[in-house]
């Protein structure tokens, strides 16, 4: 039976544009809901901006604008980034909303009438220099747990501790600087340690039928908290603030955090009035669907404690599974201004870019356990060059010319007896993939299909349809093989479609033949008529990933100071008769290059696995390298007055610059450059390898 499945993703704060560490969730949510539906799931995704507190007041003040025109603003732009990331959600909205107002009082009256919310005097922080009492993340101070300095007044990013702003050990203003002072204020508290029982079934799977409700570290982390004792939470915040008012209390107004998370119930809410599903259906606490909520780790307490007891507390089911993502370094490091490495959504795009490899890098690294992702830049284009383009593209590129060509883009009837065994072995490593998704370990579904990718070049490789199709005696065979790497390569694209929804798009056009689910993949294509195949990706351009970091270097950086010109010294040489005449090696040998020169080429051992004549031309081989991680790399080589017998250099070990920028050329894309030692003509020879050296081996 299909399962009915409500999916929200952590709001977005709007107080500024998206980065690519917000994008780590949102790519994970989205993979995850595109795979529920390929397997028959109705599954409903919503997300929304959250939209409220004293942050997002004094930036539109700042910006001269009403908080109301700001967020749109703020709302318009991360609508577009999600939709340029695929990251397509059935309705996407804003915490200030009615539906959000309305939903918010609804559960707040509710835990007052049940008696779940208390009223008292606190002793609150407030800046004398601004006069108003400071939100949490407006306050910092060294952590009363772990003793970390500038950590904010709600909790410890070093230790996960939570607390309240008075815990901090010398508090200071994030405004003005200033020492807070304390000053009475009534608040309204949620009194969480009544739901203790509640929160240890959820724990336990006995509201869930069982099933975890997260990761078996992520609970182990809740339950530490829960038995630490269970504070009440402060719901309410003082005027000024922007937000929804509290309707029992005038000059309060809920925090930011309580009407927030309802914002994902808002969302749906307002899905609902405009189409025919049934907000009941999916919140009733006796509901039979499942809601799923994808988050960072840096929010699990709120996800973890408050909000299901909230939802319990104001008689609404309690959350499906909470799925944990962790945050994202650059190169190793934390996101950085300074070196160009907090990237924003938006940069990455005008970059230049593909969206979808961004997409496939986050999906090869991201698993059910909430651990950091690192984008390291030089793997990141590597990974994508090699997985993508070198092995998935170039399973049709490599094959689906000859089917035009020779057969009217018609495939084979069937598949030869050896075909039939690889076919078998790739649906065993394909079986499982469904359910990788399901239990989110996405990084194995990429290792899968990089394995499958492997397997189908290798066996193009040992067929080479493009010697096959010198031979006209052999059509046959030529059809067989082509007809087979065209059907893995749908098969590959079934596996990928929840990661990269665009580029299997396009690859469907092609084939023909639309992918509607895990199992429409398997099919074999035969007799079955395909298009005309059109490149799909490109290789990652290393200037794209250059220019992306220049853009986003800080601007507001302050420069560095000029350097004093030296002094200049008085000139003492001699004329050249009386000075040494004994020649530099800047004047006598190669050009002088410094050390980042020699850095910036890329030298790599490559395996040849074809090389052959080029028709046409009596200069140029036509080499096929296996570069391991880099894939296949075709190369055209002046080479032909020395190796008259190119057949002969298949297996050898070759060194090339794997870096150099691909070149057109009316025989084909030449992806390198293959070294070798002489004068040119006959008098070349190529640089050689020991057979040790693994194929994509960096030569240092």
């Amino acid at each position: 039976m299909s399962r009915r499945l409500l999916v929200t993703n952590a709001l977005p704060y709007a107080n500024g544009p998206l980065h690519l560490g917000h994008l780590v969730g949102y790519i994970q949510a989205d993979i995850w809901v595109r795979a529920q539906r390929m397997q028959g799931n109705e599954t409903i995704y919503v997300c929304a901006d959250d939209a409220h507190g004293t942050p997002i007041m004094l930036a539109a003040e700042k910006a001269g604008l009403s908080p109301e025109t700001y967020i749109e603003g703020i709302r318009v732009g991360h609508e577009a980034d999600f939709a340029a990331f695929n990251v397509a959600f059935d309705h996407y909205h804003t915490t200030h909303s009615e539906e959000n107002r309305e939903l918010a009082s609804l559960i707040y009256t509710r835990l007052r009438d049940g008696g779940f919310i208390a009223r008292r005097d606190i002793q609150q922080l407030f800046d004398p220099e601004k006069q108003m009492f400071l939100p949490d993340r407006y306050i910092k101070g060294t952590c009363p747990n772990c003793g970390t300095a500038d950590q904010y007044g709600d909790n410890c990013e070093n230790c996960g501790a939570t607390y309240a702003p008075t815990d901090l050990i010398n508090p200071y203003s994030v405004m003005s600087g200033a020492t807070p002072v304390l000053r009475d204020s009534e608040h309204y508290f949620f009194e969480l340690g009544k739901f203790e029982p509640l929160l240890r079934d959820w724990f336990a799977g006995k509201l869930t039928d069982g099933r975890s409700v997260a990761n078996s570290g992520v609970v182990a982390k809740l339950r530490e908290w829960l038995d630490g004792g269970l504070k009440d939470w402060d719901i309410s915040r003082d005027a000024p603030y922007f937000g929804f008012p509290i309707p029992d209390a005038p000059g309060k107004f809920f925090y930011v955090w309580l009407d927030a998370p309802v914002g994902y119930l808002a969302s749906f809410k307002a899905l609902c009035d405009r189409t025919d599903l049934k907000f009941e259906d999916f919140l009733a606490t006796d509901s039979h669907a499942e809601m799923h909520h994808f988050i960072g780790k840096d929010i699990i307490n709120f996800h973890g404690l408050f909000w299901p007891a909230m939802l319990h507390g104001a008689n609404f089911r309690t959350p499906t599974a909470l799925h944990v993502n962790g945050y994202l370094t650059v190169n190793g490091a934390k996101m950085s201004k300074s070196r160009g490495t907090f990237i924003q959504a938006r940069t990455y795009l005008d970059a230049g870019l593909h969206p979808e490899f961004l997409r496939y890098y986050f999906a090869s690294m991201l698993s059910d356990t909430p651990v950091d992702v690192d984008l390291d830049l030089k793997a990141f284009e590597e990974r994508v060059n090699s997985h993508l383009v070198g092995k998935w593209v170039n399973i049709a590129s490599r094959t689906a010319g000859f089917v035009q060509k020779y057969f009217d883009g018609r495939l084979a009837p069937a598949f030869s007896h050896e075909e039939q065994e690889l076919w078998r072995e790739l649906l065993s490593l394909y079986g499982d993939v469904p359910a990788l998704y399901n239990s989110g370990e996405f990084a194995e579904v990429t290792r899968r299909f990089v394995t499958m990718a492997d397997m189908v070049n290798g066996y193009i490789a040992a067929k080479a349809p493009w010697a096959i199709a010198k031979d006209e005696s052999r059509r046959g065979e030529l059809h067989q093989v082509c007809s087979f790497a065209l059907a893995a390569f749908r098969l590959l694209a079934g596996l990928l479609k929840p990661v990269l929804p665009a580029t299997v798009e396009a690859a469907e056009r092609f084939l023909a033949a639309p992918i509607n689910d895990f199992d429409d993949a398997r099919a074999e294509l035969h007799n079955h008529t395909v298009n005309v195949f059109e490149p799909l990706l490109g290789r990652i351009d290393p200037k794209h990933v250059v220019a992306m970091v220049e853009m986003s270097k800080d601007s507001l950086a302050p420069a560095d100071k000029p350097k004093p010109a030296p002094k200049k010294a008085k000139d003492t040489s001699k004329p050249m008769s009386e000075a040494s005449a004994t020649p530099t090696a800047a004047t006598d040998g190669p050009a002088v290059i410094g050390i980042d020169d020699f850095a910036k080429l890329d030298l790599r051992v490559g395996k040849v696995t074809a090389c052959e004549f080029v028709d046409g031309s009596d200069k140029l081989l036509r080499f096929e390298l296996d570069a391991g991680p880099l894939g296949t790399r075709q190369i055209f080589s002046g080479i032909r007055a020395a190796y008259g017998e190119p057949e002969k250099l298949v297996g050898r070990n070759v060194v090339f610059i794997a870096n150099l920028a691909p070149r057109k050329m009316r025989f084909g894309l030449s992806e390198g450059m293959i070294l070798s030692a002489g004068d040119g003509g006959s008098d070349l020879f190529l640089l050689d390898a020991d057979q040790g050296a693994k194929p994509g081996a960096t030569v240092r």
